[in-house]
């Protein structure tokens, strides 16, 4: 019987020696992608981009990251302050920009300080001006956008849309300043055809509550008892009585020739703004600011204008470069009670060889045509980019956004858009001949004509260059000013007192 022998290796010594060094090697290595893992996992997201709105409403603070960010804030109300712990991230040159981002004239805002509190804890403090009731919230990707981080800064008090208007009127009366001037060789006043201008001024009932609030008119003028809103309600307008109205019962075709007791509001929606920047033409144009030029030009002119007597005012859903939700924007026109509401925007295509000027109104039946109903879903996104606080959505403005719009609000928002169409179709070309309908959110106000302006198609080189030129700025507006006055000529606003 052979004695079993003991199973050797065939490799040499030397072979084995070999093998050993390839085996530490393997081991340093996978410590050092561990270490490495580690260290990645501790540093979490790199912040990409720190972005500052300031505006009376609310002022917007956003962190724009390559990867979502975990937070931890606290509020401290004296002074009023809001603290921001952010994990997993170290101090860097992008968040000490915001120290240096802060304006002077920022409403909200007096200060923003960042330090690294603790290993991978970034603090950000921002020191407010007033009392205030901020929001925290993180947006998912989207568009160009990656994740984002946001503080919204509400005052404690929310800004009353009806203040723009009053501290406009304190600022600018009807006597004074630029839009006087331009009042004294430009202003339209609408009246029908056969009738005769009124006499005297129509009673301004805005006026009274600026004289209320701060005595600036005639002490003789008869003060307007003025009831406040019920909290909480952005529709609500409590008011002032009807004053007499001297209109023989006998010939009510001629009411616009006659005085309506009542201030005319216009509402204008420059669409987008702040984190929206909304299309952007090849040469860089983005649609945000271009609507705001044309939005202040009209406002310019409306201000300039009177109806039977009575003087017009334009109220803008934004009148800065920040953000507003849809469905505040049909809030503000609803609690200004606005006689009409014009949106106005730049529109995008795909083919850049698309041109022309749009006017769109709402739908309750689908969409007129495939391409109405793709730039209603295009428009109706921009919640998304703008980045909207969901959670937070007041539910007032969450009922602006059912569509509750009557078959009237709809028959009269055709006839705007179609006087509309026509005037603008006389300085520029028209990318369809006729009012599109689609269900756009931003024109859902039940009881206040609204449409929605396509200026031109910014993806078009030769529409971006006119839509960038102040002369083309200048005639949009005075076409959209004729097609106004245009309306109310043929449909006089109602003999009612603006309440205020």
């Amino acid at each position: 019987m052979k004695p079993t022998v003991p199973h050797l290796s065939t490799e040499s010594p030397a072979s084995n020696r070999a093998v050993l060094p390839s085996r530490r090697t393997l081991l340093q290595a996978g410590s050092l992608v561990l270490l490495l893992g580690r260290q990645q996992i501790a540093r979490g997201a790199s912040i990409v981009a720190v972005r500052i709105w300031p505006a009376p409403e609310y002022s917007r603070v956003t962190l724009e990251s390559d990867g979502q960010l975990k937070a931890r804030q606290f509020f401290v109300t004296t002074p009023p302050r809001l603290a921001v712990d952010i994990e997993g991230i170290d101090l860097s040159p992008q968040l000490r920009e915001l120290v240096a981002k802060v304006g002077r004239d920022d409403p909200n805002i007096a200060g923003i300080r960042v330090g690294q509190n603790a290993p991978n804890v970034v603090r950000l403090v921002v020191d407010l001006k007033r009392a205030a009731k901020p929001q925290v919230f993180s947006l998912a990707p989207v568009a160009a956008y990656g994740h984002r981080l946001v503080f919204d800064l509400y005052p404690e008090v929310p800004v009353d849309p009806l203040d723009s208007l009053i501290a406009e009127r304190l600022q600018l009366s009807p006597e004074t300043g630029p839009a006087a001037e331009r009042a004294a060789t430009t202003t339209a006043t609408a009246t029908a055809p056969g009738s005769d201008a009124p006499a005297a001024a129509a009673p301004d009932p805005l006026g009274e509550l600026i004289a209320r609030a701060g005595g600036t008119r005639d002490a003789a003028a008869p003060a307007i008892p003025l009831a406040l809103p019920a909290a909480g309600d952005p529709v609500a307008a409590a008011g002032a009585p009807a004053l007499p109205s001297k209109r023989p019962a006998e010939a009510p075709a001629l009411a616009l020739g006659r005085k309506t007791d009542r201030l005319i509001i216009v509402a204008l929606d420059p669409g987008h703004g702040g984190e929206d920047p909304g299309a952007t033409g090849p040469a860089g144009t983005r649609e945000k600011d271009v609507v705001l030029k044309v939005a202040h030009l009209l406002r310019e002119r409306i201000n300039a204008t009177t109806v039977g007597g009575n003087p017009m005012r334009a109220y803008l859903t934004r009148d800065a470069d920040y953000f507003v939700p849809l469905g505040v924007r049909v809030q503000k026109a609803q609690r200004v009670q606005a006689d009409l509401f014009v949106s106005i925007h730049a529109d995008a295509f795909t083919n850049p060889d698309a041109r022309g000027a749009s006017v769109f109104a709402l739908s309750q039946s689908g969409a007129s045509s495939s391409a109405a109903r793709w730039l209603a879903n295009k428009e109706n996104q921009a919640d998304l980019v703008g980045g909207l606080n969901v959670r937070a959505q007041d539910q007032h403005v969450r009922r602006a956004l059912i569509d509750m719009s009557t078959t009237a609000q709809i028959n009269d928002s055709l006839k705007l858009g179609s006087v509309l169409l026509g005037e603008i179709g006389g300085m520029a070309k028209l990318h369809k001949p006729r009012v599109e309908q689609a269900g756009f959110a931003v024109l859902k106000a039940p009881d206040i004509p609204s449409v929605l302006v396509e200026t031109a198609f910014i993806s078009n080189p030769e529409e971006e260059k006119r839509l960038r030129s102040s002369a083309y700025q200048e005639q949009l507006a005075d076409a959209l000013m004729r097609g106004i006055t245009r309306y109310f000529a043929k449909n006089p606003p109602l003999a009612r007192s603006r309440s205020v």
